[in-house]
């Protein structure tokens, strides 16, 4: 009886958010009437302990999930999705729960280690987009070489970056600001160069509207221009790009840059090295030979640093997967999802200790003089 009064009801709206379901959808799935998850979640009336267990298999959450306190959640009204006219409504929720889901297990992880503080500047009053990248590629001393790994960059400046594990191409990334901590939620469903391109759209939403809210076409193609700016300076690309590219010219030259093949046509004329009349023809036939959805001479995808050195720490005081997700209340594949898919495999979810460990462990960030190639 004590637990069912310890019911939160806004942790089954955030469930049931989380997947994607309607309160109808979710009606369907339990076998009870919509009125009834109504007023479960308005905390009109609780369910009793066969329907909790019942709503827990459903929506995939442990039955300790929908105890506890408030969890924090996202508000749509704080973040940007690029493709919010494509995006359905249960597509943006199951990503903005898995980002509650992620703040959660960051503040698990912040009690326990100290990571690196944000080090990003307020770059809203540059005259342009491309000024802004040109002025943090000098306060981060990045120069003019390609940046050699994004993830491992936005770490070293103190962004906290999970992923969305989200097979929909309407979902790509998202970012916000939540008590003084900057966030990227990545979609690694994509291929790595598209998700480069990601986190410097979400880093140019970060150093560019954090006051001013990053909603609506017009910051979405600010952030864009950054993106483009900041993972191909002007310069660099003046003095290695062909004039008049072809498009198996550029296949060979976006690994220099590890950048789309359609992100770099655009830039080229964005530069002044092909015209209107040529880049209209590389779109053609790069839509031809289909690189829109397949991207030729794809990089490895990159992966958390942050992440790695966490779990590798935790792997040493022999706490597993199941240490994390009981202490969280959530399965294990909810946190996999959050962490690349791959942080947490040298993990074991056997031999389980309790986590007793106070000390916190300084992580070191190479900083971003690693983060870029040499030419």
């Amino acid at each position: 009886m004590n637990e069912l009064l310890e019911f939160n009801p806004k942790r089954l709206t955030l469930a049931r958010r989380r997947r994607g379901l309607t309160k109808t959808k979710l009606a369907e799935l339990v076998g009870v009437e919509v009125r009834s998850i109504t007023g479960y979640e308005s905390e009109e009336y609780k369910p009793d302990p066969e329907r909790l267990i019942q709503l827990a298999e459903k929506l995939h959450f442990p039955v300790q999930f929908f105890f506890g306190d408030d969890l924090d959640e996202i508000s749509p009204d704080i973040v940007s999705f690029r493709s919010m006219s494509k995006m359905t409504a249960g597509q943006r929720d199951t990503a903005l729960g898995a980002g509650a889901i992620a703040l959660l297990l960051h503040q698990w992880v912040d009690v326990r280690f100290d990571l690196p503080r944000a080090e990003l500047p307020d770059l809203s009053q540059e005259t342009s987009p491309e000024a802004a990248a040109e002025t943090l590629r000098r306060l981060w001393g990045l120069g003019e070489l390609p940046v050699k790994n994004m993830i491992h960059l936005l770490e070293a400046k103190g962004i906290r970056v999970f992923s969305l594990s989200i097979d929909t191409v309407q979902v790509d990334a998202f970012s916000m600001w939540h008590a003084e901590t900057p966030f990227v939620f990545m979609n690694t469903k994509k291929s790595c160069e598209r998700s480069r391109f990601d986190a410097a759209h979400e880093l140019g939403h970060l150093v560019l509207h954090r006051h001013a809210g990053a909603r609506g076409p017009e910051v979405e193609r600010e952030a864009n221009a950054f993106a483009s700016a900041l993972l191909m300076p002007r310069a660099s690309v003046l003095a290695n790009a062909p004039h008049m590219a072809t498009v198996d010219q550029l296949v060979r030259f976006k690994v220099f840059w590890t950048v789309s093949v359609a992100a770099l046509a655009y830039r080229l004329r964005d530069v002044g090295l092909v015209s209107d009349w040529h880049y209209r023809n590389l779109c053609i036939e790069i839509a031809k030979r289909g690189y829109h959805k397949r991207e030729p001479e794809e990089a490895p995808r990159e992966t958390s640093q942050v992440l790695a050195k966490i779990f590798a720490a935790l792997r040493e005081e022999a706490v597993t997967k199941l240490d994390i997700a009981d202490a969280l209340n959530v399965h294990v594949e909810e946190l996999d999802q959050l962490v690349f898919g791959l942080a947490l495999t040298g993990l074991s979810s056997r031999n389980r200790v309790a986590v007793t460990s106070t000390r916190r462990p300084q992580l070191r960030v190479v900083s971003s003089h690693n983060d870029v190639k040499k030419g």
